[in-house]
């Protein structure tokens, strides 16, 4: 009996306190917050640096012709052009891009929407003297692979941007039935992605629309109709 009790005494000190337990977890969970924290900071600039890598790509994607472009900001609820020493305003931008030649030929516009899985983000070329959107690219999809992930790798469905009406809206319709300029044909299996990016590009369109008309006039700007 007693070298039993001497036993159980004996697990009982080995056994390690309540505390020693909290405490070790307490420290674990340092190191790791210390290390997570780390690796962001570490990284985010990596990341938005490839985030403006991509999206300069894309505005010389959605307008076809562009060669420079100059970044718009709304100030006093009017577009202006982006001060060079303010590169850090938060402001959501636009972007009026040239030809060549140096004349303007469209506006390339960032939107986002929510989607079937998660946000989709994507930047599209617009033309307000024909009131058209002349291109469009997913910037950032998280949709379901094989389906919702074709609103960027489907050529058929990219081919409902390259010129769109936006007027009176832009309307999704069933794919191969599609009789308007400004219908929309959805992919078949993606209808909600199809959707959602339909959504977005009438949102967008209803908040910048005035705005890139009244700083056309205002500033005597002529956008080809190409």
């Amino acid at each position: 009996m007693s070298e039993q009790i001497e036993i159980s005494d004996e697990l009982q000190e080995k056994e390690p306190s309540s505390i020693k337990l909290v405490l070790a977890l307490a420290i674990a969970g340092l190191l790791s917050g210390f290390v997570l924290v780390g690796s962001y900071i570490y990284t985010l600039p990596i990341i938005q640096e490839n985030k403006a890598t991509m999206l300069k790509e894309a505005i010389f994607k959605v307008l076809e012709s562009c060669d420079t472009y100059k970044t718009l900001v709304v100030n006093n609820d009017k577009l202006v052009f982006l001060d060079e020493d303010d590169e850090d305003n938060k402001s959501e931008k636009i972007y009026l891009g040239y030809n060549k030649d140096k004349q303007p030929i469209g506006f390339a516009i960032p939107g986002a929407e929510p989607g079937f899985q998660d946000i989709i983000g994507v930047i599209y070329g617009y033309n307000s003297v024909s009131s058209s959107i002349i291109g469009f690219e997913v910037l950032e999809s998280k949709e379901t692979p094989g389906l919702g992930d074709k609103i960027f790798k489907d050529a058929a469905f990219q081919e409902n941007f390259v010129k769109l009406q936006v007027m009176p809206n832009i309307i999704s319709v069933k794919n191969g039935t599609k009789m308007k300029e400004n219908e929309v044909e959805a992919i078949t299996g993606a209808t909600i992605s199809s959707k959602a990016v339909v959504r977005l590009l009438n949102k967008s369109i209803s908040i910048w629309k005035d705005k890139i008309d009244v700083f056309i006039n205002e500033n005597n700007i002529e956008l080809s109709n190409e």
